[in-house]
């Protein structure tokens, strides 16, 4: 049973606000609203890295970042620092960046390669998997004797991995990484799991700043395509995305939806950038399409590959719909696209986190990803075209940078906390015939569908419990 099958509206109300209003009067599960003061009230958003990020999977980075025995980098589970490492056997930790003595933040360092890790306060060490080793003058045992040494390691969180992203998870009790993805499985290892190979990273992330609700991005990016006809119109002006308003080609496609995570399957029958039209695409084989227009960041030589690692009906789906733009649940957007330049056809691969630091702030994280092996002309171009395209230098983005933060500034004052945001645009599950996938199927114009299953989701992880 997934969440929408459940009557969830009038059986919790979850925590209470200080100001007496239970924080299931936000939500209107009638009218599909939610109130506008969920982006701006410091006491949701501590809510939020209890009953949020701190009991769900967040994505943390990828393999490739630590690739060697002893490389290590250091992320945030929300507001908790944590330490990726890559330990002697290969094995990935998650560890607590805070030392288990007077709670000093104990590695300050963004990245580099090292088995032990000595916090600078009083100089306690830890290996690269926790594990205490000592303390400066050791015959004085400045540890003590009331706790034995291996209770006194870095806090570890349960690490799992899908096609080479790292996932983290603070809850001994939730469910594995697999459950967690369910059913938008089957479409996200369209776009990231293809290869004999794998992905791996161009380089590391990159890492800015955005005044906003860390919601704003998490809750587009489930699925909401409507807003590239108006903020990103110079895609149409550019001659990069079909149609218009009177044909909005690029809004043709399915949405689906499974455990607030959100992906666009972009119909590819009628091309949405312009360059792809005109190429006999309704004549072609399954294969042959494929082959003419690979797969973003693949190239003809993987075409076997995917005829063994793939249905029939599924190949159809990567040539004539492939899932492209989308969100994992909360914070994770992720994209594979083939993208126009100027001269031709080129790809990008790349998923985002969305990591909270105050209400009103969050650290946008960036990756480019392309397939191992690929060669340096490849990985060049589709460098390129993601850094015109996207992120902190692409002009598809700084579109968004602008919109947050100002929705965020809206929803600060007195009467914009008490506005709505509104989900009326019902399109309904259509799912089309032979549609090989699975999850909540919504074949059309995007709708609303996407983005408000992410709020059911999102309420039903934070009414969990009213402590």
């Amino acid at each position: 049973m997934t969440l929408l099958d459940q009557d969830i509206s009038n059986t919790r109300t979850g925590p209470v606000l200080s100001d007496g209003t239970p924080l299931r009067d936000l939500i209107d599960y009638d009218k599909r609203e939610v109130s506008m003061r969920l982006l701006s009230d410091p006491e949701i958003f501590k809510l939020e890295m209890k009953h949020l990020f701190g009991k769900t999977w967040n994505l943390l980075g990828h393999e490739s970042e630590i690739p060697q025995p002893g490389d290590y980098i250091m992320r945030q589970i929300g507001l908790d620092p944590v330490i990726v490492t890559r330990d002697r056997k290969m094995g990935i930790n998650v560890l607590l960046n805070v030392c288990t003595h007077r709670g000093m933040q104990i590695c300050r360092s963004e990245g580099g390669k090292g088995a032990t890790f000595k916090c600078p306060y009083h100089g306690w060490s830890f290996s690269n998997k926790g594990r205490f080793l000592g303390a400066p003058i050791a015959k004085e045992e400045m540890h003590g004797n009331i706790l034995p040494k291996s209770e006194l390691g870095l806090r570890k969180a349960r690490v799992e991995t899908y096609a080479g992203m790292i996932f983290a998870n603070w809850d001994e009790n939730a469910e594995p990484l697999d459950e967690f993805l369910g059913d938008i499985k089957f479409y996200t290892d369209l776009m990231f799991d293809r290869s004999e190979g794998g992905l791996e990273v161009l380089g590391p992330p990159q890492r800015f700043v955005i005044r906003a609700n860390w919601k704003c991005a998490g809750e587009q990016h489930s699925g909401d395509g409507y807003h590239n006809l108006t903020l990103h119109y110079s895609l149409q002006e550019l001659e990069m995305m079909a149609g218009g308003e009177d044909k909005p080609t690029a809004m043709a496609g399915v949405n689906v939806s499974a455990n607030g995570h959100g992906l666009r399957c972009i119909d590819q029958t009628e091309p949405f950038v312009l360059l792809m039209k005109d190429k006999g695409l309704e004549n072609m084989s399954v294969v042959e399409k494929l082959t003419m227009q690979p797969p973003p960041g693949m190239t003809a030589e993987h075409i076997p590959y995917l005829q063994k690692r793939f249905s029939e009906a599924a190949l159809k789906l990567l040539s004539d719909c492939p899932p492209c733009v989308g969100g994992l649940f909360p914070n994770v957007g992720c994209f594979a696209l083939n993208m126009p330049m100027p001269d031709g056809m080129s790809s990008l691969i790349s998923f985002h986190a969305f990591v909270p630091l105050s209400p009103g702030e969050f650290e946008f994280y960036n990756w480019f990803l392309v397939e191992k092996g690929a060669s340096p002309a490849l990985r060049e171009r589709m460098s390129n075209t993601s850094n015109l395209s996207f992120g902190a230098s692409g002009f598809v983005e700084t579109d968004d940078a602008d919109t947050w933060p100002q929705m965020t500034r809206m929803a600060e004052g007195f009467m914009g906390a008490q506005q709505k945001i509104r989900y009326h645009a019902v399109s309904g599950e259509r799912v089309p015939e032979g549609w090989p996938g699975g999850g909540h199927v919504y074949e059309g114009f995007g709708k609303d569908d996407n983005q408000w299953n992410w709020w059911m989701t999102y309420f039903d992880k934070m009414l969990g419990s009213a402590s």
